[in-house]
């Protein structure tokens, strides 16, 4: 496998992938890494489920079905109008860079549009993991802990020559998929991670977002 140094510097959010599926040993083996993360009080409030095959394509129809219908039923908000200064202007620089990528252009709605549908299907990935979570208070040490949970879950991807990209999209969906995979209401849906091998040759692969300066972001106190 690779080292640290080279996987955390390799990992990137793939938006196309092979049709290869994993094996399930190998799907095993980057689980036991991610279920090493570590959490509030060892609580391990992770409740994960993998869809590949029917049932990933069951899940593709509905969240395309609602998106037709106009609906959607996330358990946790998310407005971009609620980013502010340069939190925003990163995002609108990610979008822009998506874009030019793929070749949009900024007026060509429907075009951006059947860009965001594919997150409903995954990218073309095999897999895609759901990463539930019970609600305990504000759900913000929760929400922290299955975020150290997918790191782990995508570090251990990148290190084993796999891939993967968590899609808060997924989230947008979450009666439906707790429906369809059969999970209980006291679960919530904070994001999905769609997985398999890269795509080396997609357009969509080539980008590559930067990273802010240290000195925008931490500070040192001696």
């Amino acid at each position: 496998m690779l080292s640290f140094e080279d996987t955390v510097r390799l990992r990137h959010s793939p938006r196309a992938f092979l049709s290869t599926p994993l094996t399930d040993e190998q799907i095993h083996e980057v689980l036991q890494d991610a279920q090493l993360a570590p959490s509030n009080c060892n609580t391990q409030p992770w409740h994960v489920h993998i869809a590949s095959g029917d049932t990933k394509r069951a899940l593709t129809e509905a969240m395309l079905r609602n998106d037709e219908l106009g609906q959607v039923t996330p358990d946790f908000s998310f407005d971009y109008a609620d980013f502010y200064g340069d939190y925003f202007a990163r995002s609108q620089e990610q979008a822009k860079q998506y874009y030019d990528v793929l070749g949009i252009a900024r007026e060509d709605k429907d075009s951006r549009h059947q860009a965001l549908l594919r997150n409903y299907a995954f990218f073309g990935a095999p897999h895609v993991a759901f990463l539930f979570m019970p609600s305990f208070g504000d759900n913000v040490r929760v929400a922290g802990d299955i975020g150290m949970y997918g790191q782990n879950f995508l570090l251990s991807l990148t290190a084993r020559g796999y891939a993967g990209i968590p899609q808060t999209l997924l989230g947008f969906h979450a009666d439906s998929v707790r429906e369809i995979l059969g999970v209980s209401d006291q679960y919530r849906l904070l994001f999905g991670i769609s997985f398999g091998y890269e795509d080396p040759d997609a357009r969509a692969n080539q980008l590559r977002m930067d990273r802010i300066p240290l000195e925008q972001s931490v500070v040192f106190h001696k």
